[in-house]
């Protein structure tokens, strides 16, 4: 870039700085969002408490559905990044 259109985009610095902190927030909450570790130590702690006695089998089937909903949305959220890349 010359030195013309570096002094004509100067007053839009402080959004893109903006934008960047945005996009890298964005990015945090999703890598976070999308992690699946915390899904499966979930999932593991249900087994346990049923291999424990603590829930019974229709609980336990109950609560493993929406985490394997979630572990699912996860891993399609993962190849369609794989996809993109």
């Amino acid at each position: 870039m010359g030195l013309l259109t570096e002094i004509l985009i100067l007053p839009a610095a402080p959004f893109r700085g903006v934008a960047w902190v945005l996009d890298k927030v964005t990015q945090a909450a999703e890598q976070e969002y999308y992690d699946p570790g915390p899904v499966q130590e979930a999932l593991a702690a249900l087994e346990r408490d049923l291999e424990e006695g603590r829930i019974d089998d229709e609980e336990f089937e109950e609560r493993e559905g929406p985490l394997l909903q979630r572990l699912e949305e996860i891993r399609s959220y993962q190849l369609g990044r794989a996809g993109q890349a």
